[in-house]
């Protein structure tokens, strides 16, 4: 049976989570990498990650297809969102608000100001002008959401005066190989700015539905 693009990109993720954990060296590495981006049908993408651990040192199950069954999320194709003109470099609010979601290009240097007003940034289905990017948050007796996914990495270094300048972001989630580097920094004095890690609707929707297959694949337990 012919592999889909998909069934390539994740055995592309157990490769990169591999050669990260030092089970592969590079050279093996870019070998496998090529080999999947090119296998045409599922036998060919089975080896390739059939000695291959899946996080917390369990060998990756391969699913149907040849893909491997990972209970995290799919992988992300930064290299195709990173690169390309910004569409936008700053943003403002005075009395109001502003926006930046969906599938919109950061600038590598974005800075956001809001006074007695509000705004949001979400990077979660965001391109990237360069590889390393940096966004700076300024907020007086205003308010700012930064939104990013579980896969970036990311940086937080921002300072509150009696305000806050909360970093749930740090330290946590699963950032993948190849995902651009993002700094948050800023001030905020008598305002706030939160940034949190957190799935879009359609992705957590995507995992539900792959944990619903998994347990009616697995039939009822067994008495």
């Amino acid at each position: 049976m012919r592999a889909s693009d998909a069934e390539r990109e994740r055995v592309a993720e157990v490769l990169r989570d591999a050669v990260a954990e030092g089970r592969l060296r590079m050279e093996e590495f870019e070998e496998r990498l090529e080999a999947a981006y090119t296998a045409r049908t599922h036998g060919e993408l089975e080896p390739l990650i059939s000695d291959l651990p899946a996080p917390g040192g369990v060998v990756a199950p391969v699913g149907a297809g040849g893909a491997p069954a990972r209970g995290g999320a799919a992988g992300v194709a930064w290299a195709e969102r990173i690169g390309g003109p910004a569409t936008s470099t700053g943003a403002f609010a005075f009395w109001g608000g502003f926006g930046r979601r969906g599938t919109w290009t950061v600038g590598r240097k974005f800075t956001a100001f809001a006074m007695w007003g509000g705004g949001e940034i979400d990077l979660r289905e965001a391109r990237f002008e360069d590889r390393e990017v940096v966004i700076r948050c300024f907020t007086i007796m205003g308010g700012m959401r930064v939104t990013v996914p579980p896969e970036l990495n990311v940086q937080v270094k921002g300072f509150g005066f009696m305000g806050g300048f909360g970093d749930r972001a740090s330290g946590g989630g699963s950032p993948s190989p190849g995902s651009p580097r993002v700094r948050i920094t800023g001030f905020a004095l008598m305002g706030g700015v939160g940034v949190e890690r957190k799935r879009t609707r359609a992705e957590k929707q995507r995992l539900r539905d792959e944990e619903r297959a998994r347990q009616l694949k697995k039939g009822p337990a067994a008495e």
